[in-house]
This record gives structure tokens, C-alpha cells and sequence, in this order.
């Protein structure tokens, strides 16, 4: 038995023009758009404001938001959304923006400090309507159940897993991804890739999510080279874009493994980029990981491209984990902890909070913090 959640979805472009309209329809009157400054730079939250005005709403505006959103921007965020007396929310951004517009309807409507909702269904009173506009290929949080905060007192990230935070509408337009830089691409486009491997392997996935893990692994095997090489192509954009839908829907609902429980504990304690801490992870946890899922592996290893169906399964699973490796060079993503800034002596504390991390329980081996602190080493 399984379950599979998912928001209504709007694809394609130009469909940012359809935030206002769409906060409407689920009967707001007054929204906060969640944003952050490099999105406002971009443009792309005065185009939502603008709708906002064309659908009759009035709207107001939060842009406090860091690369690895704080519970104190999510609690500032609530207040600005109670104060305005909001009735809706408008996350428009990639993974942190829309984490941070999560955390805020969690605290305007429950109460309380973000921490009381760590884990998993947690969240016991309704949340305002959530319209979710992604600029990334990236997160796939603007689809998924899951919103991660750094708890700035323990210095360790968050995550809060409930169907309460699955948007009511998602927006993907690819577009939006003309503006991203090559190492914001890059990094985001590993994010996809990851969660896309990560969900495939999950002991939780099913039918339903790997169809949309599949996908992901496809798309952004053959499309992220290019949708880094040049802004300006379009065929390569909206090919990531879809990834990245694929992935969130994958990830949301088969959850993930040991790379983002150890991503989300160094993300709390480093300003790093997600996708670049899960860039330098990913191939050593795909090595320590063969050895529970040879034959995805193998599978994995297909959707790739690579040419191993005369391999058996090991030989194969090794095949894919040389395609990250060769993928992150060729993308320019960082390919060692120690270049990001990363210090060896933070491991045996890293380690263990991984292992608290929601996401380790659906790693398809068994890890210890031993384990997780020689991976660790490894990558160092």
C-alpha cells in the first residue's frame, strides 16, 4: 500500500503570468509574495506582483531569505503575513524561497517555534493556500511535502515533512531559468539529478514514483551540459525544468537518502549551496549504495546512456557512478568539501546529526555514523 500527493501544476512558458490568477481561484484577497533579492533583481517578482494587480489582489512583499533559509527569517516572514493581515502566500524562488514561504504558513497558522515541527506530520491545523513559483531546476520543493529550515541555535537544518505543505498550485516556467548563472545552474541541475537517484533507490519508492525518478534521471542526464553551456537554450531549459517537476514528485513521495541527510547537516553549519555540497556526495554515496540496489543501479546506468547491458549489475552501477563524477567536471561543480571551505574537524559532529535526518531512514543501506563520517573523508 502507498500514497502519492501532488499539486495542481502549471507548465510552460510565460505561465509565471498565472500566479495572481491562480491565488484567486483558491479565494485569496491579500497576498505575501516570499522572495529573495536576486529573483527581484531578475525581474521575475514584479511580473507576480503585476498579476497579483491583475487578478484584484492587493499583495505585500518578504525578500529576507538566505541560501539556507533561517527559522528566524521563517518566523519574520509570519509576522509580516499576520501584520498585512495575508491570506495566502506566493513563494517565488527556488528551494529557499518557497522552504521559507512553507515555514511562514506553518506559523501563522499553528503557532509556535518552527523546531515543534521537525519530523514528520507534525502539522495539525490547516494551512492559507500556498501557490508555489519555481526559478530553478532545481529544488522541486514548489511540489513537494517537505520544507527544510536551519535551526540557528543547534546550527543544523531542519526538516519538516507533512502533505500540509504540498502547494495547492505549482508553477514551472521554464523561462525563468534564462537568468541563472552557470554555477547556480550547475549546482541546481545536480540538486535534480540527485533527488532523482536518491528517490529511485529509496526503500519507500513505488511504481508511481519511479516513473517520475526515470524521467528525472533521463532529462537532466542529457540536458544539463547543455542548459549550462548557454542561457539562451530553450529546448535545454524546459527539459530541466521538466527534471526538476519529475524529481520533486519523485523525491515527495519515495523521500530520499543518506547524500541529503548529510547535505542538510553541513548546510546548517556551512553557507554552502545545496546542490554543490550534494555534487561533491553523490558519487560516494552511490558507491557505498550498489551494494543494496545493483540491478537500479544497472538501471540507472541506462537511463544514463551509458552502454552496459552486457555488465552485470555492479559493473553496470559503476558506470553510472563515473557519469557523475565526469558530469560534475565537465559543469564545473565542485568536486571536494575541502575546496568548498568544508573543515575536517566539523566530520564527527556532521556525521551524527546526519544520521537524525529524516531522510536517512530511506537510504537502501544501513549507515552508521562511522560510516557516514569515513563517506564524509572520502569527499573531504
Amino acid at each position: 500500500m502507498y500514497k502519492f500527493v501532488m499539486p495542481e501544476v502549471i507548465f510552460g512558458s510565460g505561465s509565471i503570468q498565472q500566479a495572481g490568477e491562480s491565488c484567486a481561484r483558491l479565494g485569496a484577497k491579500r497576498a505575501l509574495i516570499v522572495t529573495d533579492e536576486g529573483v527581484i533583481q531578475a525581474g521575475w517578482s514584479e511580473l507576480v506582483e503585476k498579476s497579483c494587480r491583475q487578478a484584484g489582489l492587493s499583495s505585500f512583499v518578504f525578500s529576507n531569505v538566505s541560501v539556507n533559509p533561517k527559522d528566524e527569517e521563517a518566523e519574520a516572514c509570519a509576522r509580516i503575513y499576520l501584520e498585512n493581515e495575508c491570506d495566502a502566500l506566493i513563494g517565488v524562488g527556488g528551494g529557499s524561497a518557497i522552504d521559507t514561504a512553507k515555514a511562514a504558513a506553518i506559523l501563522a497558522t499553528n503557532g509556535g517555534h518552527i523546531r515543534d515541527y521537525e519530523g514528520v506530520d507534525r502539522i495539525f491545523s490547516p494551512l492559507p493556500p500556498l501557490v508555489m513559483v519555481s526559478t530553478t531546476a532545481g529544488s522541486g520543493s514548489e511540489v513537494s511535502q517537505f520544507s527544510v529550515i536551519v535551526d540557528t541555535a543547534q546550527r543544523k537544518k531542519m526538516t519538516i515533512v507533512s502533505k500540509s505543505l504540498v502547494p495547492d498550485i505549482a508553477i514551472v516556467d521554464p523561462d525563468v531559468l534564462a537568468t541563472k548563472s552557470q554555477h547556480l545552474t550547475a549546482s541546481t541541475g545536480l540538486d535534480v539529478l540527485t533527488h532523482a537517484i536518491e528517490s529511485f533507490v529509496s526503500i519507500a519508492s513505488t511504481p508511481l514514483t519511479d516513473v517520475h525518478a526515470k524521467n528525472a534521471l533521463a532529462l537532466s542526464s542529457r540536458y544539463l551540459r547543455p542548459s549550462v553551456a548557454s542561457k539562451h537554450n530553450k529546448e535545454a531549459k524546459e527539459q530541466m525544468a521538466m527534471a526538476s517537476l519529475h524529481a520533486g514528485l519523485a523525491f515527495s513521495n519515495a523521500i530520499l537518502g543518506a547524500v541529503h541527510a548529510m547535505a542538510h547537516a553541513i548546510g546548517g553549519r556551512y553557507p554552502f549551496l545545496h546542490g554543490d555540497i550534494n555534487a561533491v556526495l553523490l558519487p560516494h554515496v552511490m558507491e557505498f549504495n550498489l551494494l543494496a540496489s545493483p540491478d537500479k543501479f544497472k538501471e540507472i546506468a541506462l537511463l544514463m546512456g551509458e552502454d552496459v547491458q552486457s555488465l552485470p549489475p555492479a559493473a553496470a552501477g559503476e558506470k553510472a557512478i563515473d557519469f557523475v563524477r565526469r558530469l560534475s567536471i565537465d559543469i564545473g561543480a565542485p568536486l571536494t568539501l575541502a575546496e568548498m571551505g568544508f573543515e575536517g574537524s566539523a566530520i564527527p559532529e556532521i556525521s551524527e546529526m546526519a544520521l537524525s535526518d529524516a531522510c536517512m531512514i530511506t537510504n537502501p543501506r544501513d549507515i552508521t555514523a562511522e560510516e557516514a563520517a569515513a563517506l564524509l573523508r572520502k569527499a573531504l
